[in-house]
């Protein structure tokens, strides 16, 4: 919109919200919401109907070096468990009436062969960033142009991302202190439920990792030194969803980790993301504050899948529909503030 046709919208959409038969600002984070919605839409009847969570499934090669305390074959015997409809994600995603995409980013032992598994897979899993790179400059681009497809993909009002991936919140909290300057101590958590040893050990893998290379790093370096397949998929994803005009749904530290890159590559998409909850793992805040983000929930999750973003889902419905349904003061004949 034009600079004067966007502030007769602001205008417009203020007096919307504010006249509703409510004192000033009693909805609080929901009157945020129904505006942030009624921005990224131009739009002051706002649509927020359909969404789909997508779980991008991936495994890491870093995983070998003892950072989680589950095995690698847990990535794929998950994926089996969402395809089946077991999964905690499956449940909320039932009850919420929201439309689950499980994707093969990457997992080892090759296609699912399963019609619920969307394949588009870039090997079997990263190699070890302890080593090398995780993947190289040219994966990078394909998972990037892919995710964006996938997030553009179908006629959906908002689009949530999660992951799976053992390993996983390791390559995020690389990729946070690469593109933060935070140190990595702030951003090291328990993951899969680390003991202090396993959580020292970790931190100490990690530590080795950062040495081998040392310098900053552009958003796309990052993924490639430090990323995973499903994360820097995951990032296209959130790319191409607000690309399209969608809101993106934003769960816990991976998927944060990934709104983090695709931030630094394009900051126009943040004002679609929704931040949907604080997760329990111990770099999620951290993130969300660099990001300057507020979250919707704290519910101590740590379990990843778009747990979070599914549980959100009901809020963001709402306050779109008191923006649309609710009553000014004039259509029900009530007195305003005096």
């Amino acid at each position: 919109m034009k600079d004067a046709d966007n502030a007769a919208f602001e205008q417009a959409l203020r007096r919307k919200i504010d006249t509703k038969t409510k004192p000033l600002g009693a909805l609080g984070r929901i009157e945020d919401l129904a505006a942030q919605v009624a921005r990224l839409q131009a739009s002051l009847t706002p649509r927020m109907a359909r969404c789909r969570l997508v779980i991008f499934a991936a495994d890491h090669g870093i995983a070998a070096a003892g950072v989680s305390a589950y095995p690698s074959e847990v990535t794929r015997q998950m994926v089996s468990n969402f395809a089946s409809g077991g999964a905690a994600a499956n449940v909320f995603c039932r009850v919420q009436g929201v439309e689950l995409q499980v994707v093969n980013a990457g997992v080892r032992g090759g296609p699912f062969d399963l019609p619920e598994v969307t394949e588009a897979a870039l090997g079997e899993g990263t190699a070890s960033f302890l080593d090398g790179p995780a993947m190289s400059a040219e994966v990078v681009d394909r998972a990037l142009k892919t995710g964006a497809a996938l997030g553009a993909e179908g006629a959906f009002d908002a689009m949530a991302f999660g992951e799976m991936g053992i390993g996983n919140t390791s390559s995020a909290a690389m990729l946070g202190h690469v593109l933060t300057g935070l140190p990595l101590d702030e951003l090291v958590g328990r993951g899969t439920g680390l003991d202090d040893g396993g959580l020292a050990r970790k931190l100490a893998v990690l530590q080795a990792a950062r040495q081998r290379v040392p310098g900053a790093m552009t958003p796309e370096q990052a993924l490639a030194e430090f990323g995973g397949f499903e994360i820097a998929m995951m990032t296209g994803a959130m790319l191409g969803a607000a690309a399209a005009g969608r809101l993106v749904l934003v769960d816990g530290f991976i998927a944060t980790a990934a709104a983090l890159v695709a931030t630094q590559l394009r900051p126009e998409a943040q004002a679609a993301m929704v931040f949907c909850h604080r997760s329990a793992e111990a770099g999620h805040g951290a993130l969300l504050k660099a990001l300057q983000a507020e979250p919707l929930l704290q519910l101590d999750l740590r379990l990843g899948e778009g747990t979070g973003a599914a549980l959100a889902w009901p809020l963001i419905r709402a306050a779109v529909e008191m923006l649309n349904d609710m009553a000014s003061f004039d259509e029900a004949g009530v007195s305003g503030a005096t």
